[in-house]
């Protein structure tokens, strides 16, 4: 308590100091608190689940000829057939539990209010191999699960019920409905437990076996059907390699006697890769998500930029802590010459550096939570909601922990230094010099020119950033999306059938396009630039086909005027008009990479397709230019496109409404109207097409605001430090400039004198930070659009800001040691 009221004292008598070291601290800590908070959250946090660390993921790489349908929960090589989930559920291997689940968008009603949020299908086994216990009721179990279509029971996650009920726990034996159809509610989930998928949280659980009557799914015995994620729980005792060996004994025989056979156009190697795909099991204690490998890159390139920040925050609190023990050489010499332990000296000191560091840790917590609202800004509304982005309490004991190595492992050597044990000696020989030490001095510069380094890296990895996010930003997209608003609604998920739901569709574009200053209106299957990906194996008129010969295609269903209504021009042919419906001839309209893929060229129009493996009895009547599919930065692929009016059975529906008026008018028009139209039919991803391009692109530009932003604070801090060096070097040498002012210097000397040190110190850091921005470049790669890891013009426009910036910090001090009186110098003490 004497150390701590001491330090209270010290650090009171020199408040300048202090709050520019908090301030420091404050920034470095809290920006690397904000990413710690994705980190744990996306990278790092165990499912709250009995003993996580037993659980496994299971996935089947390798061909997967038939359907695969994958989502959030992870890519297409993870996905089994449903009948292979349940052959493995039943057979005796090493797992004490097998479970598979989906997520999926539902439409919900309760009280009679429509909303659609994510859901999950659940199989019986998966609340039981999770050890998840309800809060109220019980949880879906194996016979809630054991007959297709039969079980009309929901499991309401913690949220939806607190937000919808009330948390009243006579909720049991309640209805919900759900796409149309009456659930009765058994129970509801812990609070904590929000499914197992990072990024999604379902509102409710009902059993797998129930997907045919939520979205007229009826390929549950279909073994080249792939959808169903799945995990398990290892017997106690039983390793990861054990329980794989368990699993492989019951796959191999139905992957080669059962499912082998079924395969046809197959050629025999690619039929032997089939036979030969492995089961794989690996480590599961976090569930399944794209997101952990996705947010990977990202996530530890934040990481790495914040740490920067971090370090050179505390190389200026070392310097600034070297310069106060500076003022108190002559207190440490005279403490010790009354007896004072070096030992006590050492507590005293380091209880002042970690009292600096625990309080710019405590206020680092505000510019955590400040740089996590910052984040939310630029994420889209589904990540914002998936996420939580306030500080819990893991994010509070990191800040504290990093707080406290930050104050004893930077305060360490300023504490040696002040209480070296010739300190007495210095003393006496007094001149004033005591801090100026040789050791003190290296150690002081060799901070200013790490930071140096570490500002030169992090600008040019801003640098490059910034030049990716550009690119992205002139990609020619195909279409024009300004003053244009985009929704979509859902009919047959609240009960309408397919004839009921096409005349919907229609009354909607109708409705919209009379809205005051609508002036166009079209419809897809497959939303534009929004990730989504639908394709199909094509039968193109004249290329061949066969065994391992690549005939696939996106594909996408569009309403008439679609084409015009995105400002694409056609090369040939025509667009689909409303005569284009079911019962006419079927046409169709391909773009220009699907023409050179299928060999094609302009001499598309006339042509027939077919998108299976049928004889071609598709017309293609139109060919138009490329245009963006599903993702801004990704190539474009082949793509056919269908009439929306000539598909039997569209269960959502994606609106494009042109508007010569604010967009923004437009939503809340649209919403109201929407709502007068089908009360029951939730309006969903209402928003314009810009922010949908910029949801598209959100982690570049996060990464790009990000990284600039950190950037320019390491630059920032740097620059003090930089200042404070040199401020701190002509004070020292303030005699030995009056010397040589008085033997003949003139102030243009000495101002080269101190420039000359920060030359020398911009270039070897310099140089340094420069290696290592091509390192990070190298690692940034594949986050990186347009260009390489290296970009002469980015790395001179770093070398020349830093040095903008590191001579304007040097020129003050510079100026000051010009201005020093000869006279007022020699009697300088």
């Amino acid at each position: 308590m004497r150390h701590i009221a001491l330090a209270l004292r010290t650090l009171r008598k020199t408040p300048f100091v202090t709050a520019i070291a908090i301030l420091s601290l404050a920034l470095g800590i809290g920006a690397n608190a904000a990413i710690y908070s994705l980190f744990e959250q996306l990278l790092s946090r165990n499912l709250p689940v009995r003993a996580p660390n037993e659980l496994v993921n299971l996935s089947a790489p390798g061909p997967k000829p038939g359907s695969t349908n994958c989502n959030q929960s992870g890519d297409c090589e993870i996905v089994l057939s449903y009948p292979m989930f349940r052959d493995l559920e039943r057979s005796t291997t090493g797992l004490s539990g097998l479970a598979g689940f989906r997520i999926f968008n539902a439409s919900l009603s309760v009280r009679g209010e429509p909303f659609t949020t994510d859901a999950a299908y659940v199989s019986g086994g998966y609340f039981s191999t999770l050890g998840v216990a309800p809060v109220a009721g019980r949880m879906l179990a194996p016979t809630d699960d054991d007959v297709i279509g039969a079980h009309f029971v929901t499991v309401l996650s913690h949220d939806l019920w607190r937000s919808h009920f009330g948390s009243d726990p006579k909720v049991v034996g309640q209805t919900i409905t759900v796409n149309g159809k009456a659930f009765e509610i058994i129970g509801v989930a812990p609070e904590e437990f929000r499914g197992t998928t990072a990024g999604s949280r379902p509102l409710l659980y009902v059993p797998i076996s129930m997907r045919g009557q939520l979205s007229q799914f009826t390929q549950f015995d279909d073994r080249r059907n792939y959808w169903v994620y799945v995990f398990g729980r290892r017997k106690p005792g039983v390793s990861l390699a054990q329980a794989s060996a368990s699993l492989e004994a019951a796959y191999r025989p139905v992957v080669t006697d059962i499912e082998a056979p079924l395969q046809k156009g197959m050629s025999d190697q690619t039929l032997a890769s089939f036979r030969k795909k492995p089961l794989l099991v690996t480590e599961g204690r976090r569930g399944q998500s794209q997101i952990h490998k996705e947010a990977e890159t990202p996530i530890y390139m934040l990481f790495g930029i914040t740490g920067i920040v971090l370090l050179i925050a505390c190389a200026n609190i070392a310097n600034l802590l070297l310069a106060r023990g500076a003022g108190r050489a002559t207190e440490m010499g005279v403490r010790l010459a009354l007896g004072a332990t070096r030992r006590h000296l050492l507590a005293q000191l380091l209880t002042e550096s970690v009292i600096l560091a625990l309080t710019g840790g405590v206020a680092s917590l505000l510019v955590a939570q400040w740089t996590l609202g910052f984040i939310a800004t630029m994420l889209p509304a589904d990540a914002v909601n998936s996420l939580v982005l306030t500080l819990k309490p893991p994010v509070v004991v990191f800040t504290g922990v990093l707080a406290l190595a930050t104050g004893l492992i930077f305060g360490m050597f300023p504490a040696l230094h002040s209480t070296r044990a010739d300190l007495i000696s210095s003393i006496r020989a007094g001149a004033g010099q005591i801090a100026g030490g040789r050791a003190a001095s290296r150690f002081r510069t060799g901070l200013v020119t790490a930071q140096i380094a570490l500002s030169m890296a992090l600008l040019v990895s801003s640098g490059l950033f910034l030049k990716s996010l550009a690119n992205v930003s002139r990609v020619d997209l195909g279409v024009r999306v300004d003053d244009m608003v985009t929704f979509s609604v859902s009919p047959m998920r609240v009960g309408f059938d397919s004839a009921r739901a096409a005349a919907f569709f229609r009354q909607v574009a109708e409705e919209v396009r009379a809205i005051p200053g609508v002036t166009a209106v079209t419809e897809s299957q497959v939303p534009l630039l929004s990730g989504d990906n639908w394709g199909n194996d094509v039968t193109v008129q004249g290329f061949p086909h066969g065994p391992d010969v690549d005939a696939g295609s996106r594909f996408n269903a569009v309403g008439p005027g679609y084409f015009a209504t995105m400002g694409t021009r056609l090369i040939a042919g025509r667009e689909f008009t409303p005569s284009d419906e079911l019962g006419s001839a079927k046409v169709v309209v391909v773009n220009e990479a699907f023409a050179q893929k299928f060999r094609l060229a302009r001499d598309a129009v006339g042509k027939f397709i077919s998108s299976d493996t049928s004889a071609p009895n598709i017309l293609i009547v139109g060919l138009i230019p490329n245009i963006k599919y599903s993702s801004v930065k990704d190539s474009i692929p082949p793509v056919f496109y269908v009439p929306t009016r000539q598909q039997s059975r569209v269960s959502t529906m994606y609106f494009y409404a042109r508007t010569s008026l604010s967009p923004a008018e437009l939503l809340g028009t649209t919403r109201a109207l929407l709502a007068r139209l089908a009360p029951t039919v939730p309006v969903e991803e209402l928003r314009t097409m810009p922010q949908q391009v910029r949801d598209n692109v959100f982690l570049d530009r996060m990464i790009s605001v990000l990284t600039s932003a950190f950037a320019f604070l390491a630059t920032l801090l740097a620059g003090v430090g930089l200042y404070g060096v040199l401020a701190y070097s002509v004070a020292q040498r303030t005699r030995e400039i009056g010397v040589r002012m008085a033997l003949g210097a003139d102030a243009g000397a000495v101002r080269q004198l101190v420039l000359k040190q920060v030359g020398g110190m911009l270039v070897v850091g310099g140089s340094i930070g420069i290696v290592a921005a091509l390192g990070l470049g190298r690692a940034a790669r594949s986050l990186l659009f347009g260009l390489e890891g290296h970009d002469p013009v980015v790395f001179g426009g770093a070398v020349v800001l830093l040095a903008v910036i590191a001579l304007s910090a040097g020129w003050i001090p510079a100026r000051r040691a010009a201005q020093i009186d000869p006279m007022l110098a020699l009697r300088y003490d």
